[in-house]
């Protein structure tokens, strides 16, 4: 089999050596005789996989004690809804960094819950640049700050976080988690949808401070509670035990890496790769964003039109390099570099992308 080269913004690529350990683990799990996805939650197996994977994420990230990891259903998504369902109270007013499309979904959930504002926005700028955070002020009304440290569609990143004192900063980290060092510590919540950096779709890990998750809200359904998947280890209903499993594997495969330090380097090479490519030449390639806010995973740029791009998207897929078109929101083209993404597949690209545009421009 020839592996295509994997620029998906997710479901994303995964390490061909974390395939071939699920593959063959599909089957039969160790030897007991099944499948894992035969086997049941409350089994001694699942737990001790759930458990090693908690484990191995709060190491990864070398958070203190202090904090507990879930894993839970309905990817990012459904964690829009449920942050505002836990933590926004009466008399109070949840703040959103606005810096993407995500960003903004976010923030129109927790209307739906009760009072939200826009703290700061990018969007007059057409997402083009971040908001500085570095001075913004919160008021003591706020019941938390949100923000999306990486935005997927538009190609953005966030490298500074904004001091929020005792207010509790939450940070969808769906689509750069593990992807570089941070002072995890400034943030009390932390989400993100597996399938960029952690695995495959269906199962999204929330790291949460034991302080805030106790001042979670007990008048909503058990189901949507923080809380009571703490107490019960994920494992209040049926969780997606072959997605743990596989984001377990991932896990691995990252500290084999030489965890979140070399993951940083290797991924500051593969996209510097890219964004050259991008800004060679007489303005062929155009990037979206700007240079100060550009994103290490999701690069994004335009051409001079719609057809150039078209053209640019049939002719990659046909060189193996596959899911670079665009949002269908924003239109351009996106490469995405998650950390399962080899230099070899950006280096490739870069070279397609050269050659394109001695050839079409």
């Amino acid at each position: 089999m020839k592996r295509s080269w994997n620029f998906n913004p997710g479901p994303a690529a995964l390490p061909l050596e974390v395939l071939e350990q699920a593959k063959e683990a599909f089957v039969e799990y160790g030897d007991q005789g099944l499948s894992l996805l035969e086997m049941s939650h409350r089994s001694k197996t699942v737990e001790r996989i759930v458990e090693e994977t908690e484990r191995l994420l709060l190491e990864l990230i070398d958070l203190p004690s202090g904090y507990r990891v879930l894993f839970m259903g309905g990817g990012a998504s459904a964690q829009f809804a449920l942050v505002s369902m836990n933590f926004l109270r009466a008399g109070t007013i949840a703040r959103y960094l606005v810096s993407g499309s995500f960003a903004e979904k976010a923030y129109r959930e927790a209307l739906t819950v009760g009072q939200a504002e826009v703290l700061a926005s990018g969007k007059a700028e057409g997402w083009k640049r971040l908001p500085d955070v570095r001075q913004l002020k919160v008021r003591t009304d706020t019941a938390y700050v949100h923000m999306t440290t990486n935005n997927t569609i538009e190609g953005s990143q966030f490298r500074d976080f904004p001091d929020t004192g005792t207010v509790p900063l939450i940070g969808d980290m769906t689509s750069d988690i593990l992807s570089r060092r941070l002072d995890w510590t400034k943030f009390a919540l932390i989400y993100a949808a597996a399938q960029k950096n952690l695995g495959p779709a269906g199962v999204t890990a929330v790291i949460v401070k034991e302080e805030l998750l106790r001042a979670g809200s007990a008048d909503i359904p058990a189901i949507f509670q923080y809380r009571t998947y703490a107490d019960n280890h994920s494992l209040y209903n049926t969780p997606p035990v072959h997605a743990i499993y596989m984001m377990k594997l991932m896990l691995e495969w990252a500290a084999r890496q030489g965890g979140i330090p070399e993951l940083e380097k290797r991924n500051e090479r593969k996209i510097g790769l890219l964004y050259e490519a991008i800004d060679a030449g007489d303005g062929f390639y155009r990037g979206i964003v700007e240079k100060p806010y550009r994103s290490t995973m999701n690069a994004t740029w335009r051409m001079a039109d719609e057809e150039l791009e078209k053209r640019f998207a049939l002719e990659s897929e046909r060189e193996g390099f596959i899911g670079l078109a665009g949002h269908r929101s924003v239109g351009g083209l996106r490469a995405s570099a998650y950390n399962a993404v080899p230099e070899e597949a950006c280096k490739a690209l870069a070279e397609f992308m050269n050659d394109f545009r001695r050839r079409r421009g």
